[in-house]
């Protein structure tokens, strides 16, 4: 059997982040997986097909990189490109006061760090060009991550489509900063690093001076 591997970059669903401007509930587009739109509401990720109605959000249309979802009331729009928003779900755990994380690049010029996924240790590697947190079969088992009722789709990659699940994440910390509610994809195959998708980066404003990343939590 052909073993996978997969590296920084090869992992992009395409997608964007959006949240209600008013009261309800709390969605953000995740990404889209084929005819199926990728949406995280109220801290939940859910595949959902054009017409299908999740936690009381249906999904109007979904083209190229726009999706229109219905909360009941009134039509909004989930653009790629749309500027980050930090849906109420995903706020960072209070408690902490750190507000800021330094990172220094590696060989090849990759960012690395260890970290927690629900307190478990990790080694990430930022990927800016991943939508999700995506981390392998196998540190998910090590994890514990109960697959059982997550979303099932598919995403085309480096080295072709594969099959996924979608997952919320209770926790990911990285020094003294830990996120609640952090959306992701678990895939089948063998990855040397957990990586550190949008979901979790557009929390904070990215900085980089030459081989330093500066991420500053966004009030």
């Amino acid at each position: 059997m052909q073993r996978r591997h997969f590296t920084a970059g090869t992992l992009t669903l395409c997608g964007g982040a959006a949240a209600w401007a008013q009261a309800g509930p709390q969605v953000q587009l995740a990404g889209t997986m084929g005819a199926k739109a990728l949406l995280v509401i109220d801290g939940q990720t859910q595949m959902v097909a054009v017409g299908e109605t999740r936690n009381g959000v249906r999904l109007v249309s979904l083209q190229g990189d726009t999706a229109q979802v219905d909360r009941g009331g009134g039509i909004v729009t989930l653009r790629v490109g749309a500027s980050p928003v930090v849906v109420g779900t995903g706020a960072p755990r209070p408690g902490s006061g750190a507000r800021e994380i330094v990172l220094t690049a590696g060989p090849g010029g990759h960012f690395t760090t260890l970290g927690s996924i629900n307190g478990k240790s990790v080694e990430f590697m930022v990927d800016t060009g991943a939508t999700s947190v995506a981390l392998s079969q196998s540190d998910a088992a090590r994890i514990g991550l109960d697959l059982r009722n997550g979303q099932r789709g598919f995403t085309s990659t480096a080295n072709g489509t594969v099959p996924v699940v979608g997952v919320t994440l209770t926790s990911v910390r990285v020094g003294e900063i830990e996120v609640i509610n952090v959306a992701a994809v678990v895939v089948p195959a063998q990855m040397p690093h957990v990586l550190l998708g949008n979901s979790f980066l557009t929390r904070f404003q990215m900085r980089r001076d030459n081989d330093v990343m500066r991420l500053e939590l966004r009030r």
